[in-house]
């Protein structure tokens, strides 16, 4: 093959990686919330349980995750239902990368929603807004300011948490590269080549937080003249 050849499988399997992170953090994010949600609740038959799942999970090491979500979800599906069902790597990783993601970011999130005062929400219901009203305008915008920073240290950590998927059979950024490396024989230029995408990556996301971190501050602005009028 063609150094073109290895360029091209290469920029292809960093595709792989770029859906692979950016699906696993949409499926993460919505794990989160309902996680930090039932960790938040009031009854203990749902909390109790969210709170032991998170800890386990926290608890285990990421790749063993992996490893249980692919080999053992298929086992799992089979001794309650009698069907095989065959899970792919892809969908595998997602979940599994999900599920840790989640694990973490749910305490960031937990944490942001407690950090709003508790006096901006009973001026918002003095006013006479909504409760659906006053989540959107007042405990969002300053929910998402509190979390960010600790959610982009995560985004960052299930970045390079995607490299434990080539384990199970899928052709990410990391794998590629290991392959490619084998066959020419040049592991430095590889690997570094992938290191190189992986900041890119990185540098490219910390851009559209921090444009996500204005947009959330103006309306936190806006809410807050709002409340004041």
């Amino acid at each position: 093959m063609e150094l073109t050849g290895y360029s091209a499988s290469l920029a292809q399997a960093s595709w792989i990686t770029v859906q692979l992170a950016f699906v696993s953090l949409c499926v993460g994010l919505a794990l989160a919330v309902l996680f930090a949600c039932g960790e938040m609740s009031r009854h203990k038959w749902m909390s109790w349980p969210t709170i032991l799942f998170v800890t386990v999970v926290r608890g285990l090491p990421e790749l063993l995750v992996v490893l249980f979500i692919f080999f053992g979800s298929t086992q799992v599906i089979f001794m309650i239902t009698g069907n095989f069902v065959d899970i792919s790597p892809f969908i595998s990783g997602v979940i599994a990368l999900g599920l840790i993601f989640a694990s973490y970011a749910s305490q960031t999130i937990r944490g942001a929603l407690k950090a709003v005062p508790s006096g901006h929400i009973e001026a918002a219901k003095a006013l006479g807004l909504s409760k659906s009203r006053t989540f959107v305008k007042i405990v969002l915008p300053q929910a998402v300011r509190h979390a960010m920073p600790g959610l982009m240290n995560q985004w960052l950590v299930l970045l390079k948490d995607t490299a434990l998927v080539s384990l199970i059979g899928v052709t990410d950024l990391m794998k590629q590269a290991q392959l490619t490396s084998a066959s020419t024989h040049q592991a430095f230029t590889w690997y570094a080549t992938a290191a190189v995408i992986y900041l890119v990556i990185t540098i490219i996301t910390q851009k559209l937080v921090k444009i996500i971190e204005r947009r959330f501050s103006l309306q936190e602005a806006s809410a807050g003249s709002e409340t004041t009028a």
